[in-house]
């Protein structure tokens, strides 16, 4: 059985982006409204973090930071994927060496490869660098699914520590549970799947919505580790709504405009992404109206 990383809410950062780079000072009370929030870890450098458009320099200096401000508060989880897997050996390696508690290394997109492929691209960073690593399934963002019967050889790795699991496929989830057992820790990768996935077992979500709402995820989380799926439901009922606008657009552009509509800092989103549409905006202030964030 292997320990998991991390138990409960892990909040997928924002990264807030200013007109000359990183505004790290608001990174730093990020990091402290998360905590204060109950949550059990964070990734930094993920998708919701706009990896895509950091340079390497950037990606480097936000690892180091929030290792550093978060202080053994949290575990800290830093985002490697690439679709060059030198690169993400390279990211493992940086992550690893200013101490970070695990990596998460999502499908190699664009290029995509097969099942195989798959499986030597997880196993090449896995082998090189000693540290948790958490798989990432998102095949409506990469083009590329993982198979149950992969995730059941990548689960033999012994840096292989779980998987966040965004495909929203249940049969492949279920599978991989029955596959898997013990050896692959299981997490959910939407807001919306929590409350479902861990009555088959995950152990928590890696949240966008936690970005705005720690304690509300994070509560979610306990009552389902709790078994008190009755509670957990209606809690999750009472922010369905929200949790579904959090992705009206694409993800992290409707979380970063729910924080600045509720007056929190979170700084600018770098191109190709952009700002949201009045039409998507107003449905959006509805959603947060109706919860009584805003």
């Amino acid at each position: 059985m292997k320990e998991p990383l991390f138990k409960g809410s892990c909040t997928a950062l924002i990264t807030p982006f200013n007109e000359s780079g990183i505004d790290y000072e608001r990174l730093k009370k990020n990091i402290d409204y998360q905590y204060e929030g109950g949550t059990s870890a964070i990734v930094i450098c993920g998708t919701t973090g706009e990896n895509a458009v950091q340079s390497q320099e950037e990606h480097d200096e936000l690892v180091r930071i929030a290792v550093n401000h978060t202080a053994g508060r949290m575990k800290v989880i830093a985002g490697i994927g690439s679709n060059n897997t030198q690169k993400a050996l390279k990211n493992a390696q940086n992550a690893k060496a200013v101490g970070a508690d695990g990596v998460l290394m999502v499908t190699p997109y664009y290029n995509k490869t097969t099942q195989k492929g798959l499986i030597e691209h997880f196993t090449y960073v896995a082998d090189q660098v000693d540290i948790p690593m958490i798989l990432y399934n998102v095949p409506s963002r990469t083009g590329i699914g993982i198979a149950a019967e992969t995730y059941q050889i990548l689960s033999q790795h012994p840096h292989i520590n779980g998987v966040k699991e965004a495909s929203g496929d249940f049969s492949l989830i279920g599978k991989t549970v029955a596959l898997c057992g013990n050896e692959l820790n299981l997490w959910s990768g939407n807001d919306d799947n929590t409350v479902a996935m861990m009555a088959m077992g995950a152990l928590g979500v890696i949240s966008v919505a936690s970005n705005l709402i720690p304690p509300v995820v994070a509560k979610l989380c306990e009552l389902c580790l709790s078994g008190d799926y009755p509670a957990a439901a209606a809690l999750y009922q009472k922010y369905a709504a929200l949790f579904s606008a959090f992705f009206i657009e694409t993800n992290p552009i409707p979380i970063k405009t729910a924080m600045r509509l509720c007056g929190q800092d979170s700084g600018k989103l770098r191109l190709p992404l952009t700002e949201m549409s009045e039409e998507h905006l107003a449905h959006l202030q509805a959603k947060l109206r109706e919860v009584n964030l805003l």
